[in-house]
């Protein structure tokens, strides 16, 4: 045995400015730049200048380099990153019947582009595929449900990125893979998948890029009410 060997110390865990860059992070620096364009801190010229090179950067610490002279790359987040998701739904609380079905059977069926969600949504796909892209629809209410079956064919759901979304189900020789998101707005929508793939495939996700317009709107009126309470003083 060489105990020499065994006695050098393990090689230890990388920095976290030698990780790799995830999406997210180039969004948050990217975010930091276009304040510190907004505030005057950067010239036009400059943040394009960083913002190339931040859609370059592989490392967490390449990113920092673009924003370490900027005072937002110092602060501390003040609040959690995120609010708690609301309850799941309570059995009757949202009415069995679906307000739509979407149903592929040897075919393909599509719901994209603005529609209004409802409720309650079922998806039944048999030897067909099925696509329900929320990006662009309306929230009527905080919480929907989807219900997803399908046999020998494809489910693919899409979300917003600033919704949180949820599911319950399983496969029976197939997939079912609901990615868990959740949204930093405390009245975002919720969307809650549900169902089962046999011999099939049930996917949901956010779409990169996507958010949902009216939580935003949301939002800016309640400041735009702050703002007009503190004008009329």
């Amino acid at each position: 045995m060489d105990l020499q060997k065994h006695a050098q110390p393990q090689d230890s865990a990388p920095r976290v400015s030698e990780l790799r860059a995830s999406d997210a992070d180039r969004d948050r620096v990217a975010d930091i730049l276009r304040e510190a364009l907004a505030e005057g801190r950067l010239t036009a010229d400059e943040h394009a200048e960083r913002v190339e090179g931040v859609l370059h950067a592989k490392t967490v610490g390449e990113l920092e380099v673009f924003i370490r002279d900027l005072p937002a790359a110092h602060q501390r987040p003040a609040a959690p990153a995120y609010t708690p998701v609301p309850p799941r739904p309570a059995p009757g609380a949202i009415p069995a019947e679906a307000d739509a079905n979407v149903v592929a059977v040897f075919s393909s069926a599509v719901r994209r582009g603005r529609w209004r969600a409802g409720r309650r949504l079922h998806a039944y796909s048999v030897f067909g595929s099925v696509e329900i892209d929320l990006s662009e629809a309306i929230f009527e209410y905080q919480q929907v449900v989807i219900k997803a079956v399908s046999v020998f064919g494809d489910v693919q759901i899409r979300v917003p990125e600033n919704v949180s979304l949820r599911g319950t189900g399983g496969g029976v020789l197939g997939n079912f893979e609901v990615d868990t998101l959740d949204s930093v707005e405390p009245d975002a929508p919720v969307v809650y998948v549900d169902g089962w793939a046999v011999l099939g495939n049930v996917e949901a996700r956010p779409k990169r890029g996507r958010r949902v317009a009216d939580i935003l709107d949301r939002v800016q009126d309640k400041v735009d009410r702050k703002l007009r309470k503190h004008l009329d003083r």
